[in-house]
C-alpha cells in the first residue's frame, strides 16, 4: 500500500508544483501590471490607467484561474495520503518526503509572499484612484450652483 501511495504522490507532485509556479507567475504578472497602472496614474494618463484596469481584471481571471488549478492538484494529494477533508498543504506536507516537502514549502512562502505584495499595491492603487474621484466630484459640485435651478 505504501508503495502505491508513493507511486500517486510521485505522479501528483509535478503536477502541483507546475501548478504552484504557475500561481507565482499570474501573481508577478498582477504586480506588474498593477505597477504600471500606478505609474500612468502618477503621469495623469488616463488612458492607459483605464486600459491597465481591463488587463487588471482579466489578470484577476487568470489568477484566479491558476489558483484552481492549484487548488485541484493539493487536493488529489490529500486524496492520495487520506486527508481529503483537510486540503491544506500544512496538514499534509510533513507527510512527503523531506526533498519534496522543502521545493512545495519553498513555492507556497513565494505564492504568499507575492499575493500579499500583490493585495498590498492594489490597496494602494484603489486609495489613489478613490482620491482622483473625490477631487473630480469636488470639482463637480463647483460647476452646479447650490440650491440654484439650471436655466
Amino acid at each position: 500500500m505504501k508503495l502505491k501511495t508513493e507511486s500517486l504522490i510521485h505522479s501528483f507532485l509535478p503536477k502541483l508544483l507546475q501548478a504552484l509556479r504557475k500561481e507565482l507567475g499570474e501573481y508577478g504578472e498582477m504586480l506588474t501590471l498593477l505597477d504600471h497602472q500606478r505609474e500612468y496614474f502618477l503621469c495623469r494618463n488616463g488612458t492607459q490607467v483605464l486600459q491597465t484596469s481591463t488587463a487588471i481584471q482579466q489578470q484577476a481571471e487568470n489568477i484566479k484561474a491558476a489558483r484552481h488549478e492549484r487548488e485541484i492538484s493539493q487536493q488529489q494529494i490529500a486524496g492520495v495520503l487520506k486527508r481529503p477533508n483537510d486540503a491544506a498543504m500544512a496538514a499534509w506536507l510533513p507527510l512527503l518526503p523531506e526533498n519534496q516537502r522543502f521545493a512545495l514549502a519553498a513555492l507556497v512562502r513565494e505564492n504568499n509572499d507575492l499575493m500579499t505584495r500583490v493585495q498590498q499595491r492594489a490597496r494602494q492603487n484603489h486609495l489613489l484612484l478613490n482620491r482622483a474621484l473625490e477631487i473630480l466630484q469636488r470639482f463637480m459640485n463647483t460647476l452646479t450652483p447650490s440650491g440654484a435651478p439650471a436655466a
